[in-house]
């Protein structure tokens, strides 16, 4: 795959070739998109007839970039009579300007041409090649060019507009242009991406952050939030770059949501811009110590979503948390279910993890209080529908077969879940970590109950359900000649037997026998699953193993992120900070931005971390990956209305020191340095 450049201002993003131009694809997301849909499919430019090819891209910024172009192919000796610089930026809509420079000593004239074109494909459409149901209209006017779609009541518009004269076609501008010697041309393009609601009115516009805004303003906005979070310090060179790069993308994937109007953060470019209920709730996860203020707009999106009904289209039951909200075309006409679409197992229990997990840092009893109902209607939800077989595991299988996800757990590709030779099971399917999730959703569910909604009753109910669990889970999952726990159970009770990156969740909530502690730990960091960058998804000897196989053989940040949490909470720290020190080493290959995943081939093998193709990037819980990282080395837990900092860095880090990290203490400095100078245990 070509070399691609994206910029993105909320959930609207470009992506081109290192051009700057946008040609269609059905491949991958190249172009103009928002809520959904692509409004830019063409943006190609052309100087005299010839195409440019890139001198430079300078890309440090999130919202924009600028391109230093000469016509014709590159050679050995460039001698080019003129040059172009394309900058362009996000800001609410699209901008670009564009400057033709003249290097000769007498005046040239010229012909400057944008092909314009808009698809309005729908994100899914572009996955699919799927063919367009609706009318695309063109008018043209003075120095204008408005591209309209409608389909019935979906209606979306693209408008291009310039500040130099142009003749305006069907399929673009054209400038014919004269410039002095040594001298320059300039016009302004300004491209409108419209999205219609029921009334006629452009939604965004009546968003609190809606339309176009300056880049001094995004700037501002962004810069604002970074200088929120804790300050770093430190002597890994690989960390402080990875901790810039995390608040700079969190900042950049705040977006705007159209029910509510609440900022919240995009889960990945480029196809998963929007909420994600798995997605969202674990990057709130690794953000809490850092920014716990970006926090409640997703918890209350969610619970105001919160299914209510039994819709098979939708996957939906009442009380199950959303997997996933779509705005396009094709949810909107139900070709597709993400309306929303709750078609997740995991997001349910995530839902009241984060919930206790935000009040123990916060100390925010009200939204607890708040949320009972809600909390009450995910843990009804985990014990009946959840439970499909009655046998008190947490099962998924679609109620839409059609359009429906087959796995429903994180790992939901269709062939992510198998026994050791390759073979699938059949649905439904109880995966390992879904248990450990409901274990620990019940665990913290107690504790509110005991401590904010005054129920002991319930909180002792609860403690004696995931006991219960707890030994039911380990005589049911644990294989013993193998001495791991089977990544599932099939519809009749066996073990789905392939060994997986899964077990290593389960440490993290809790629900491992500490007699079996070890054993999983010994096989998360040996040579089946263990590449030397990371975790694998599967190991290395399973029958679907492929090191750049989505969720069968890569390497995800976020996975091991969890892992390493659950590493630290059984008291492993040198196992948790051997898996922070090498993905922070992964790290320093992606210029400091940890993408969606990456290849599991062996260190050894490749001397660097290789590319899945495909990856997100940024992607939110892949760029809070470093913020939990952190949180395992310094070793912070809260505890009442105390913060408990017991640092364990790995060795040659040298010294960490993050300030000023917020929650119901105040603010508080942790510090820690490498093994070989260990820092006592202290409390903030």
């Amino acid at each position: 795959m070509k070399e691609l450049v994206s910029i993105l201002d909320g959930n609207t993003f470009l992506v081109s070739d290192r051009r700057g131009d946008i040609e269609p694809s059905f491949d991958f997301p190249t172009g103009l998109f928002s809520f959904d849909t692509r409004f830019l499919s063409t943006w190609v430019l052309t100087l005299d007839g010839e195409r440019l090819h890139a001198l430079s891209v300078d890309d440090a910024e999130s919202y924009r970039t600028k391109f230093f172009l000469a016509p014709g192919e590159p050679t050995h000796y460039l001698d080019a009579k003129a040059s172009v610089i394309r900058s362009r930026a996000i800001v609410g809509s699209f901008e670009e300007e564009l400057t033709v420079l003249n290097h000769l000593g007498a005046d040239v004239e010229c012909t400057v041409r944008i092909e314009i074109g808009a698809d309005f494909a729908d994100l899914f459409e572009i996955k699919n090649s799927r063919e367009e149901r609706g009318r695309t209209t063109v008018s043209v006017a003075e120095n204008e060019l408005r591209l309209t779609y409608r389909r019935e009541a979906f209606h979306r518009e693209t408008v291009v507009s310039t500040s130099a004269p142009a003749q305006v076609d069907a399929t673009g501008m054209t400038f014919r242009i004269r410039v002095a010697q040594n001298s320059r041309w300039t016009t302004r393009l300004h491209v409108s991406s419209v999205v219609y609601g029921a009334r006629g009115e452009d939604i965004r516009a009546t968003l609190p952050y809606g339309g176009s805004r300056s880049a001094d303003v995004i700037r501002a906005e962004q810069q604002e939030l970074i200088d929120r979070a804790p300050k770093l310090g430190c002597d890994c060179e690989p960390l402080a770059g990875a901790y810039r790069r995390s608040l700079n993308d969190l900042a950049a994937l705040r977006y705007e949501s159209i029910a509510l109007g609440v900022r919240l953060i995009a889960a990945g470019l480029p196809w998963f811009m929007t909420l994600f209920g798995r997605d969202s709730i674990i990057t709130s996860l690794q953000v809490l110590p850092f920014l716990p203020e970006l926090v409640p707009p997703t918890i209350l999106m969610l619970a105001g979503l919160q299914g209510h009904r039994v819709d098979d289209f939708r996957d939906e039951e009442p009380g199950k948390i959303l997997h996933e909200l779509r705005y396009g075309e094709t949810a909107g006409f139900e070709e597709q279910p993400h309306s929303p679409y709750y078609g997740s197992a995991d997001s349910t229990p995530l839902f009241i993890i984060l919930i206790d997990e935000y009040e123990r840092w916060t100390g925010d009893s009200a939204l607890v209080r708040r949320l009972e109902p809600q909390v009450r209607a995910a843990l009804q939800w985990i014990d009946t529908y959840g439970d499909l077989l009655g046998t008190g595991y947490l099962w998924y299988q679609t109620r839409n077969p059609e359009t429906g996800l087959q796995n429903q757990c994180w790992k939901d590709s269709w062939d992510a879940i198998s026994y050791a030779d390759g073979q699938f099971p059949g649905f439904p399917r109880a995966t390992c970590e879904l248990q450990g999730y409901a274990y620990d959703a019940k665990i913290r569910a107690a504790r509110l109950a005991r401590t904010v909604w005054n129920d002991p009753e319930f909180a002792d109910q609860l403690e004696r359900e995931a006991a219960d669990l707890k030994r039911r889970f380990d005589r049911d999952f644990w294989i013993a000649d193998r001495e791991y726990y089977a990544v599932a159970l099939d519809a009749d009770g066996r073990q789905v037997d392939a060994l997986t990156s899964n077990i290593g969740h389960l440490l993290w909530s809790g629900i491992v026998d500490e007699s079996r502690a070890g054993k999983v730990v010994e096989h998360l960091l040996g040579p089946r699953l263990f590449s030397g960058w990371g975790v694998r998804t599967l190991a290395a000897d399973e029958g679907r193993y492929n090191p750049i196989g989505y969720h069968v053989g890569t390497v995800w940040p976020f996975d091991n992120s969890i892992i390493a949490w659950g590493l630290w909470r059984y008291g492993f720290r040198d196992e948790a900070g051997k898996l922070c020190d090498t993905l922070l080493a992964a790290s320093r290959y992606f210029e400091g931005r940890l993408p969606e995943a990456f290849a599991g081939y062996d260190r050894d093998l490749t001397d660097y971390p290789v590319e899945y193709p495909t990856a997100c990037s940024p992607q939110a819980w892949s760029t809070g990956t470093p913020l939990l990282l952190l949180r395992v080395m310094l070793g912070l837990e809260p505890q009442g209305e105390h913060l408990i900092i017991d640092p364990a860095v790995p060795p040659g880090m040298g010294r960490l020191e993050l300030l000023d990290i917020p929650g119901r203490w105040g603010l508080v400095d942790a510090l820690g340095r490498s093994r070989e100078q260990p820092d006592a245990p202290g409390e903030g």
